[in-house]
């Protein structure tokens, strides 16, 4: 059994964040299953529901109930999907909150599926410049592939592109969890060619 862990930092319900977690989650799931996975377990952390427990914890130095449940879950997890919005060109307090209470060095290995939504198109670097430093001090493996949605990207214009980006993360996910290379083979462009007397002929 794959358990993947999906972290949402979105502070209203409902939320555009939850809904990309949602979707992450969903299309990682159905690609792991594709991949003669037996069975997957998604388990939700709404970090928004800890936002007293993460205030206390950073206090006392000691987290409890729910929260050290999930906080568990989090190490414990074969992959990671997290989801943030964006503020002030980067990832939520809270969310950063809640990270800052995993233990050290457990994540190291762990493939994570970066995700991040904001207002429009200009924040689309958050996974970059802060997302992917983030989880790269903390050891794990951030896929290539982030996927960042702005509001228009949800039933607008973008759907499609976004649609795409979430298929091709979640495709990276499954082919990491099988321990393959995400790496492209190269391709010799001059393997496979019609000689030119053959295009001459074919003119007739």
């Amino acid at each position: 059994m794959t358990e993947l862990v999906v972290i949402s930092a979105g502070l209203r319900s409902p939320s555009s964040t939850r809904l990309l977690a949602d979707q992450l989650a969903q299309a990682a799931r159905t690609q792991l299953l594709g991949a003669d996975v037996s069975e997957v377990e998604v388990h939700h952390i709404e970090v928004r529901e800890h936002a007293h427990a993460i205030a206390d914890a950073l206090l006392t130095g000691f987290p409890t109930g729910a929260l050290a449940d999930d906080l568990r879950a989090v190490t414990e997890a074969d992959a990671l999907v997290v989801v943030t919005p964006t503020f002030q060109a980067s990832f939520s307090g809270l969310f950063k909150s809640f990270l800052d209470l995993v233990e050290e060095g457990t994540l190291r290995g762990t493939p994570v599926l970066l995700g991040a939504t904001g207002g429009s198109e200009r924040h689309s670097l958050v996974i970059d410049h802060a997302l992917r430093p983030l989880f790269a001090y903390m050891g794990a493996f951030a896929l290539p592939t982030g996927v960042y949605a702005a509001t228009s990207d949800f039933g607008g214009e973008g759907a499609a592109a976004l649609e795409r980006r979430i298929e091709r993360a979640a495709g990276e996910l499954r082919t990491v969890l099988a321990g393959n290379s995400i790496r492209k083979p190269k391709v010799d462009e001059f393997a496979d060619f019609t000689p030119f007397d053959q295009l001459l002929g074919s003119i007739g």
